[in-house]
């Protein structure tokens, strides 16, 4: 009895080393690391890199600004995949925002502990392989343009859906 246990054991856990052998990532790699790039079927575009400008604004609310209204990185999936080798970034600290434009630039208003400040969307973030990973969002999103961010950081990968 012992013997057959420890057979189905070794088997079992023989199957699932071949089978995530087999899974090994075999699609396009981002060519920098911590970049963040959409995934266009085999093709990978690079995401408006930026530093967004922080201001305090009225009690309790901080202000993100972009420049310009429009991302030049645009995809039409309401639910984009992106792609990232991972080497300073934490890809489970990603988060996915939603910026408004006004007077031809892009606004993000943060209130803390509040209600109407801007929350972040759902992502859910898969490791591929090594330091590569999958972010996806897990809602579709409407037209209009986003960014996303470690969220201990002003840094932001922008990009439209239109």
């Amino acid at each position: 009895m012992q013997r057959t246990a420890l057979f189905l054991l070794l088997t079992a856990s023989w199957i699932t080393s071949a089978a995530s052998a087999a899974e090994k990532y075999a699609g396009p790699r981002p060519p920098k690391p911590d970049m963040l790039y959409l995934m266009h079927a085999d093709n990978l575009v690079a995401t408006e890199a930026a530093e967004a400008k922080q201001e305090t604004g009225k009690k309790d609310e901080t202000v993100y600004s972009l420049p310009g209204a429009n991302s030049s990185a645009r995809t039409p999936l309401v639910e984009p995949i992106f792609l990232i080798e991972a080497d300073k970034i934490l890809p489970e600290r990603l988060e996915l925002y939603r910026w408004e434009v006004k007077n031809g630039h892009r606004e993000l208003l943060v209130k803390s502990g509040k209600k109407g400040g801007a929350r972040p969307l759902h992502l859910s973030v898969t490791k591929l392989d090594g330091k590569l990973y999958r972010v996806e969002a897990s809602e579709p999103l409407t037209e209009g343009q986003y960014s996303v961010s470690p969220n201990d950081s002003n840094r932001v990968f922008c990009f439209e859906v239109f």
